[in-house]
């Protein structure tokens, strides 16, 4: 069976992307990329000069000569056994692991470059050690240490350089036929080295290794997938093509592949595609001040559009002269090497590029940098990204330069970076956020087409090689550009946002403001609109309404007869039941005081109502007859003082039986509407039922201040609160509730502050959940013990095998049952639980000394210790229960109003219901009929109580 050959340099591009591993196992010519070919050349660089220094440390009798050394060794073996070595350092040792199944290697050689493997052997994996070190057996049974060695020549390097010396480490191991526990990298300008446990690293070695064994047995490329390494790729230009030719979703940079797989599966491949997925939506209002989220389909829709689309509300202001600042370095080193910065704007704009030689000059630049920032009158400094930030974080704890309390800090730390204006709220036509892609989509350009920051790192160290001065005037063109482009770019966001705010502003640039797109529901109601009128005429023929009256009517003579009845029937005249006349006289003209009138004309007001009697109900016309007057001074008309009506052609009896429906019934607005319509013969419009219930809210809001204050002075308070659901966004409805009262609150959030300010002067015991907001009340609280009990449960439920919360809740329970049994036989008579105070200190006593080691009971030890003052109030109270039933309970009747209200209501509208239903509640607490409450007329409900006053 034929197999393939692993190397480093496979296994280390599977590591970088899954495209670029199978490229080059298929032999594909890469396209070029300077800075790849810069590794590259690096790469090698540094192995020769590592490995030259090693061997300046090595006896010669002691080493085996690397090939690439200029030197020539006596002691360059043959193949041999390595276990029978007698040298300390080996160079650029071939090692071949083969294998018979995947993940169990049976047969290996190992050969120096001078000897061929064996043509038999079947090569799996191969890799080629830059050194090995040889420490010989310490003793009898003790094998010899086989040390892999990699040279890496960065300063700073990632994980993937561990793994390459991983899997130096597997194949050696093969070759041993004993595992190599750790191995050395030697890396940076300092050769500095550090010890890498390999050893910890095998499974996950082998999971990539298998993986990448199916990869490359597979005949097809892997599916394309643009990624970060891109840019240092030799394949990128290639792959770039390719990914331009299908369209395919990852040209977006920064989207996951979490998010790329997500689409996917909803048949979504390409930026096309995933640009009509962008829907217009409407913000929370708890969300204007938060940013918002970065929409990809937003993005594709720029690009489709070829058009800039702004959302938010963004703002750039520069009060000041801008300087715009771009720095160029080597990140490998910490080394900046050259600061540019542009004063001014436009042709006026003034460049200054510092320039450093070697690391010594960095203080220069940077000195000269401030100082040139000092020199301009009120400085805004402006830059893109976050290099500039690290940069100049850095060179002040480098260098400082200045006080804390100067201009100059005052600047840096006023810095404008453009990214974060522009993430999430500007939309350039360009697949990046970068400099350059938004750049050259308004129309900039770079002198060297390969212009980039990954080049620039080549041309330095090209310059510190040759110290070219055509080298030097590259690069500091190409940071005069860049900060030439952050110019260009800052304008544009500046005219936009001017344009964004101020639409009837011209001469900018053509843009698309998203929050005035139509905002287009998934699931529409009401009419389509269709592009062809054909189409348009056919879908009105498939109506109901149109197929009822103007088919079947013809063909079927039910449905004829039905839509007869319906078309004759009218609505009957309104006959008068009870006339009233009115005729009392004004006292004076409210607007010159005069107290002589004369008689104008006769009014009428006719007023809907229902009457109510002890067999039932009927609708109840009353006709209001009153005499008008004229002012005989200033000639103003008056009419009656008092009018019954109240402003409304509904009387109150109606509006009682509208509440009634509403608020204890649960019925829904519009089934009210219908039932009063089709009961009585009413011709009710939309909208009466919500005008009758803010009309009621508005009538009873004197009996819902009541009803708080008298909660709020009394001894004890039951509170809770519950989340609803208001237009797509979360608020809070808060219950406060004793023996007699329940009152409803609404809040936007679930903070403090309302709580705060309504209990302020509340003294008397608060009894509530474990939530932290009930803490800052100041007053003796008693938290609800059925909620700890529940919890505790739950926890058992999930851990049925931990001992230590098993016996928490075995002594919590035992102390529980005592106390409930004493109120279960006398009540909540503190003189009959204060005896149960000894039992709580022996239990609190018990749990504090305890020496927890599973995480749940040390987080109820904890839970015990802080509420230790909260869970036992009530021994010390009168009429102070353990838990918080009553509030839980009078959360109920809001609950299941909110099934009936849905998310179809609006905070003003949730606020009139909860006004009503604290109303009916507070009724239902004192043995009061709701109803007969509301057509009493009264607003006090104590009075009412007392019965002083008669419904009618």
């Amino acid at each position: 069976m034929k197999l393939m050959t692993i190397t480093p340099n496979i296994f280390r591009a599977y590591l970088n992307c899954p495209m670029k591993c199978w490229l080059l196992a298929a032999g594909e010519n890469p396209t070029g990329n300077i800075y790849a070919e810069w590794i590259q050349a690096q790469t090698n660089s540094y192995r020769v000069a590592a490995a030259n220094r090693l061997l300046t440390q090595m006896p010669s009798s002691e080493r085996i000569q690397s090939p690439y050394s200029s030197q020539s060794s006596e002691n360059h073996p043959s193949t041999q056994d390595l276990k029978s070595a007698n040298w300390r350092l080996a160079f650029d040792l071939l090692c071949i692991a083969g294998e018979n199944q995947l993940g169990h290697i049976s047969r290996y050689i190992a050969t120096y470059p001078s000897s061929e493997p064996t043509k038999q052997e079947a090569r799996v994996i191969e890799s080629r050690l830059d050194a090995v070190e040889h420490i010989p057996s310490e003793g009898r049974g003790r094998p010899s240490k086989f040390i892999p060695i990699r040279f890496v020549f960065q300063n700073k390097f990632d994980n993937d350089e561990r793994m390459l010396l991983a899997f130096d480490a597997l194949t050696l191991s093969g070759v041993l036929g004993r595992p190599i526990g750790f191995g050395k990298i030697i890396h940076g300008d300092k050769h500095a080295t550090i010890k890498v446990k390999t050893s910890g690293m095998d499974s996950q070695l082998r999971n990539h290794i298998m993986n990448l064994t199916a990869l490359l047995s597979s005949p097809s490329p892997p599916d394309l997938s643009l990624n970060r390494h891109c840019t240092e790729c030799e394949f990128q230009t290639y792959c770039r093509r390719i990914a331009t030719e299908k369209d395919d979703l990852s040209l977006l940079s920064n989207m996951s592949e979490k998010e790329r797989q997500k689409h996917r599966a909803k048949g979504i491949f390409t930026v096309t595609q995933i640009s009509y997925t962008f829907r217009p939506r409407r913000r929370a209002r708890k969300e204007n001040d938060k940013r918002e989220k970065y929409h990809y389909s937003l993005k594709a829709l720029a690009i489709r559009q070829n058009k800039i689309h702004i959302t938010g509300n963004p703002e750039l202001k520069i009060e000041g002269i801008p300087v715009y600042l771009d720095v160029e370095g080597l990140p490998d080193s910490d080394f900046y090497y050259l600061i540019g910065m542009r004063i001014g704007c436009g042709q006026s704009a003034i460049q200054h590029s510092l320039w450093a030689n070697e690391i010594n000059d960095e203080q220069r630049i940077w000195n000269d940098f401030l100082v040139i920032l000092a020199s301009v009158k009120n400085p805004v400094l402006i830059h893109y990204g976050s290099y500039e930030t690290t940069f100049i974080t850095r060179m002040h704890a480098r260098y400082s330069g200045f006080t804390e309390n100067s201009v100059i800090a005052s600047v840096l730390q006023q810095a404008i970076n453009l990214v974060s204006i522009i993430f999430a709220q500007f939309y350039f036509p360009c697949y990046s956020n970068g400099l350059k892609d938004i750049t050259r989509s308004l129309g900039g350009t770079w002198s060297e087409k390969a212009a980039s920051g990954l080049a620039s790192i080549v041309w330095r160290h090209q310059w510190e090689r040759a110290r070219s001065g055509n080298i030097m005037q590259k690069l500091i063109t190409y940071n005069a550009e860049d900060c030439a482009a952050l110019e260009l770019v800052t304008d544009t966001i500046r005219v936009l946002c001017r344009m964004k705010a101020n639409p009837s502003t011209t001469g900018g640039p053509n843009f698309v403001d998203v929050d005035s797109l139509r905002r287009e529901k998934i699931y529409p109601l009401g009419r389509n609109e269709f592009v062809n009128p054909a189409l348009e005429q056919i879908n009105k023929a498939a109506y109901w309404d149109y197929q009822r009256n103007r088919i079947f009517l013809r063909t079927d003579q039910r449905v004829k007869a039905a839509v007869q009845k319906l078309t004759k029937k009218q609505r009957k005249s309104v006959g008068i039941n009870q006339t009233i006349e009115l005729v009392d006289r004004p006292l004076c003209c409210p607007k010159c005081g005069n107290e002589k009138f004369e008689r104008h004309r006769w009014s009428t007001k006719i007023v809907e109502d229902l009457k109510f009697s002890k067999s039932g109900v009927k609708r109840w016309i009353i006709q209001y007859r009153f005499l008008g007057y004229m002012c005989c001074s200033c000639r103003s008309s008056l009419s009656v003082p008092d009018r019954p009506w109240m402003k409304s052609k509904y009387g109150e009896n109606l509006r009682s039986y509208i509440i009634f429906h509403l608020i204890e019934l649960r019925v829904s607005q519009r089934a009210v509407n219908r039932s009063l319509n089709q009961l009585f013969g009413m011709d009710l419009p939309h909208g009466v039922v919500e005008g009758q219930k803010l009309l009621a809210s508005k009538v009873y809001v004197e009996t819902y201040e009541r009803i708080i204050s008298h909660i709020v002075s009394g001894e004890l308070i039951h509170a809770d609160e519950t989340k609803i659901s208001i237009d797509r966004c979360d608020a809070f409805v808060w219950v406060f509730a004793n023996h007699d009262a329940v009152a409803y609150v609404y809040t936007d959030s679930r903070d403090g502050a309302m709580i705060q300010e309504l209990l302020r002067e509340f003294k008397g015991v608060l009894v509530s959940d474990f939530y932290a907001v009930y803490d800052s009340i100041d007053c003796p609280q008693q938290k609800c013990l059925i909620h700890l009990i529940r919890d505790m449960n739950e926890d058992a439920l999930k851990q049925p095998f931990n001992d230590e919360l098993i016996s928490i809740i075995r002594e919590f329970s035992e102390l529980l049952k005592l106390i409930v049994e004493t109120i279960d036989r006398f009540g909540l008579k503190k003189r009959f639980l204060r005896k149960h105070k000894k039992h709580v200190a022996r239990f609190k006593r018990s749990i504090s000394a305890q020496r927890y080691k599973t995480e749940v009971a040390i987080k109820y030890q904890k839970r015990f210790d802080k509420n230790t003052n909260k869970l036992f109030t009530f021994l010390d109270y009168d009429n102070v229960p353990w838990n918080n039933n009553n509030a839980e309970h009078a959360i109920k009747p809001f609950a299941m109003l909110r099934n009936v209200i849905g998310g179809a209501s609006s905070p003003k509208g949730i606020r009139e219901y909860l006004v009503l239903l604290s109303v009916e509640e507070t009724c239902k607490y004192r043995g009061i009929d709701f109803l007969d409450f509301l057509r009493s007329g009264e607003l006090d409900i104590d009075r009412f109580k007392a019965g002083a006053f008669v419904t009618h």
